[in-house]
């Protein structure tokens, strides 16, 4: 593992105990054995850390999201791993990302950062969108479907169960189940 991969690990197990709000980019340098200045060089700022941690040290709800071809497998197989890496994702990024909404200030400027490099939480829904009307193209969904309140109603509802799991604190169902139950009423 390199420099980087060490900082962005330590950053996850960091932000993961304090929320990202807490957590500093000197604790995070520390607790990876780097000074505060070897990590400006692999990093312009803590927004930078939080996306690196997202993409590469959470599960790779984008990798699935990314490797999505319309007409190949099932529609239905296909939504339930893209709803299992998304209950992975976001129990996973529950703990880190909650504390953006601490106050008004970190979110906006937060918000603004994600904006300036092109990322964000809608990134998700438009390429599950994407995928969806490219599975209609195909005549695999029907002409009715509406791929945007598709994409938003599956990722939603994996989004609120893992808020649940995660505020309840109990242990987590079978989640290939919960992800299967998730894509059933959608087709």
């Amino acid at each position: 593992m390199g420099t980087r991969d060490e900082i962005l690990a330590a950053a996850r197990r960091i932000m993961r105990e304090r929320g990202y709000a807490r957590a500093t980019t000197k604790e995070i340098a520390r607790a990876a054995g780097y000074s505060e200045a070897a990590l400006y060089k692999h990093f312009t700022d803590k927004t930078e850390i939080f996306l690196g941690v997202l993409s590469e040290q959470l599960p790779a709800f984008s990798t699935v999201l990314g490797e999505l071809e319309a007409g190949k497998g099932t529609v239905r197989a296909n939504l339930a791993k893209i709803a299992r890496a998304a209950l992975d994702h976001y129990l996973e990024s529950f703990p880190i990302s909650a504390s953006l909404f601490s106050t008004r200030e970190l979110l906006t400027a937060h918000r603004d950062a994600m904006r300036e490099r092109d990322s964000g939480p809608r990134n998700p829904h438009r390429a599950l969108s994407r995928y969806l009307r490219a599975e209609q193209r195909l005549g695999r969904l029907p002409r009715a479907a509406d791929p945007d309140a598709m994409a938003t109603l599956l990722l939603g509802a994996c989004f609120q169960q893992a808020f649940l799991l995660s505020f309840e604190g109990e242990p987590a169902p079978p989640l290939d189940t919960l992800a299967k139950s998730l894509v059933k009423p959608l087709l």
